[in-house]
């Protein structure tokens, strides 16, 4: 089974890339969404100790959250100390299961798959790109964002350029959804003749660097 690694920098059309490859039928973990759905119970009590005030209703108020860690290294340290080993749990549980089901390829969408050292966990890496001033205008369009925000999630991201000269594969987003669409059948044409092989043991472990 091959095992993609989808990421790309905020605002440059990751969520919308992953809905691409569902449409061509290729099961995808969503690191992000993952993150919600403990947010939403399993992880709320934990971080409701560590940063009090956080949660509403047994569950985490991301703005919250946000607020207690923005500009706070160690604090945000605290939080991926929670949160990491919890993802990293369902990834492998989802991993798994594709292998129960016989998948052929399989995408783990990570938003910091470079960041946090685990581009060498997947088989290849799709890069999602846009000009700097698409993913500009989409992320400041972004309800509640605002240029210190935008400026602060930047500054931990792996520039774009530095991405794009890793990727394995691109998919440009900034040339509209067809673009876009006819790169990601590109990647699974090229997957699916050979072009990428597995380098991951079968076992479900994709290491031991924690990321999402």
């Amino acid at each position: 089974m091959i095992v993609l690694g989808l990421t790309g920098s905020i605002g440059m059309g990751k969520t919308t890339t992953a809905d691409m490859f569902r449409a061509a039928g290729v099961p995808v973990h969503d690191a992000d969404a993952a993150v919600h759905r403990l947010y939403a119970g399993p992880l709320a009590a934990a971080i409701e100790a560590r940063f009090p005030g956080t949660t509403v209703d047994g569950a985490v108020d991301r703005a919250r959250l946000s607020a207690a860690v923005v500009g706070n290294p160690a604090a945000l340290a605290d939080l991926e100390a929670l949160v990491h080993p919890a993802v990293r749990a369902e990834e492998a549980a989802f991993l798994d299961a594709a292998r129960v089901r016989g998948e052929t390829v399989v995408v783990l969408d990570v938003p910091l798959l470079f960041e946090t050292g685990r581009a060498g966990d997947v088989d290849a890496v799709v890069v999602v790109s846009a000009p700097a001033e698409v993913q500009r205008q989409r992320v400041l369009a972004r309800p509640g964002m605002t240029e210190e925000k935008f400026s602060a999630i930047l500054a931990r991201q792996l520039p774009d350029a530095d991405k794009r000269a890793a990727a394995d594969f691109l998919v440009e987003s900034g040339d509209g959804l067809e673009r876009a669409r006819a790169d990601v059948l590109r990647v699974l044409q090229a997957v699916r003749s050979g072009a990428v092989r597995p380098k991951r043991t079968p076992a479900g472990n994709v290491g031991t660097a924690d990321g999402h």
